[in-house]
């Protein structure tokens, strides 16, 4: 018996152990994503995994295989003969098999090994009539209904390893510069931005709450003794950690009660959110860009395959589009500046569907217009009006606008919003106010401005928003596994 030794192939123990038998259950598994690259031919390996597709004729069939472990099927090639009837009907689309075989090397252009298959076990069926991933296209709204399945999907399957390698990117990235995690609270008694659009968290009886003599809702018998919320961002309780630690960044879930359905739009979402204690706006402006670069340039560094066939797939341009992004430095420029280029782009008889003028919120058809018609290459857009931005960014001298700091990408329009933090105490404590902000949920907050204050700057990152970016999708509930929307909280 002929065996893969203790090679170590893309991180994953390539082992094969043979015991007395030959039995399916004392081989250990070999992922696809090493027999692909492996070419130890002749060697006895044990796969598992889902079949894509089965053809043949009467005396050879061919099953594709795939783990999840790479977009790449490999190959069985089965002797019919060798196999019972009752085996062979079972292998269709969606079954679930494991196979024995002998590792050789492939006569097709495609890949350079195939299996060629000893034993065969069949753990799962999947009727063919009723199975609705079928060798044929499906549109992504209808994957959507069934996100239970689309992970099968070659489209679904690169997606969600990049948000993998996502993930780790982030992680590297921050701990590689002396940052540390930081766990803030999903349950939360303040409203970071003030919008008031938050998700109520409570133990009362909704169909009959206890009031109190006014008759309102007596919070007192609450789990918690007061009215609490889903967070929209851990940023306060970052800044806090900020003014302890020095440099930490928050990855957690976040959510907004907006009814809104654009493709941009989620109510459960992920958010990267770095705070550091006394870097200021211009410090803040290059840790975001070397933030992202450094996240592009690791997915093009380790899913390429998964990028390629979303390249093919949705988007010809993405690969390109990602490599420009590594190349260029970031523009920086004031709002005001941007306006009047918007301004001047009316004059000349562009056409924005929303108005252009100083002290408007900005579109996205107005960021992506700067990014991809203007200046060609990714923005960082700063010093924004103060009637349009939280109340906890840095006021300027000239008494309108404030140290915040958006960047903006080609496709996507806003990916991270940021600022330098009011460090002020009376300042911050009036603005708040201004903004109705409820003092009296955020006095652990203003403390820090009371106790060793210190300029700090730190920004926020959607990471759906980054994913759109990286993969090429359009849609932002194509980028997260089970998308939370208004009227939809399947699965």
């Amino acid at each position: 018996m002929k065996k893969i030794a203790g090679s170590l192939i893309t991180g994953y123990l390539f082992r094969i152990c043979q015991y007395e038998n030959n039995s399916m259950k004392t081989i250990i598994r070999t992922k696809i994503v090493d027999v692909l690259q492996c070419k130890d031919y002749g060697a006895t390996v044990h796969l598992k995994g889902w079949v894509r597709t089965r053809r043949g004729n009467k005396q050879v069939g061919f099953i594709a295989l795939n783990d999840g472990s790479t977009i790449k099927n490999v190959q069985i090639v089965v002797n019919i003969e060798t196999f019972a009837e009752k085996i062979l009907k079972a292998i269709t689309t969606g079954a679930c098999i494991g196979v024995n075989g002998i590792l050789t090397e492939s006569p097709g252009q495609e890949q350079n090994a195939e299996i060629q298959a000893k034993e065969i076990h069949i753990y799962g069926t999947a009727d063919p009539a009723a199975y609705p991933l079928q060798k044929k296209g499906h549109t992504l709204e209808f994957l959507r209904e069934i996100a239970h399945l689309r992970p099968r999907t070659n489209t679904f399957g690169a997606i969600f390893r990049i948000r993998h390698h996502m993930a780790i990117a982030i992680h590297r990235f921050f701990h590689e510069r002396g940052f540390f995690y930081f766990h803030t609270p999903i349950i939360t008694g303040s409203d970071c931005e003030g919008a008031g659009q938050m998700f109520q968290v409570t133990t009362l009886n909704l169909c009959d709450p206890k009031k109190d003599r006014n008759g309102s809702i007596d919070y007192a018998c609450d789990f918690f003794g007061k009215p609490t919320n889903l967070t929209v961002s851990g940023q306060l309780e970052g800044e806090l950690a900020a003014m302890a630690l020095g440099a930490i960044y928050t990855f957690g879930p976040t959510f907004r009660a907006e009814n809104s359905y654009t493709p941009r739009h989620l109510a459960e979402f992920w958010m990267i959110e770095p705070e550091v204690a006394f870097n200021e706006i211009e410090e803040n402006m290059q840790l975001a860009e070397d933030f992202i670069k450094y996240c592009v340039r690791w997915a093009l560094d380790n899913c390429m395959d998964d990028i390629e066939f979303l390249n093919n797939m949705f988007d010809k341009e993405l690969i390109e589009r990602l490599y420009f992004v590594l190349k260029q430095n970031f523009i920086r420029l004031t709002y005001t500046e941007g306006i009047q280029i918007l301004e001047d782009a009316v004059a000349k008889g562009h056409a924005f569907e929303f108005p252009v003028h100083w002290g408007a919120d900005l579109a996205a058809e107005h960021e992506r217009y700067l990014v991809e018609d203007h200046f060609k290459c990714p923005v960082i857009l700063t010093d924004y009006p103060k009637e349009i931005k939280s109340f906890y960014m840095k006021q300027n001298e000239d008494g309108k606008t404030v140290r915040a700091m958006d960047v903006l990408f080609p496709k996507i329009g806003e990916i991270i919003g940021g600022s330098q933090r009011e460090e002020d105490h009376d300042k911050l404590l009036k603005r708040a106010q201004e903004m109705d902000v409820p003092t009296k949920d955020i006095w652990w907050y203003l403390d820090t401005r009371r106790f060793g204050t210190a300029p700090h700057s730190g920004f926020g990152l959607g990471f759906e928003r980054l994913l759109l970016f990286v993969t090429g999708m359009a849609n932002i509930r194509d980028v997260i596994p089970f998308p939370r929307t208004p009227n939809n909280a399947e699965f």
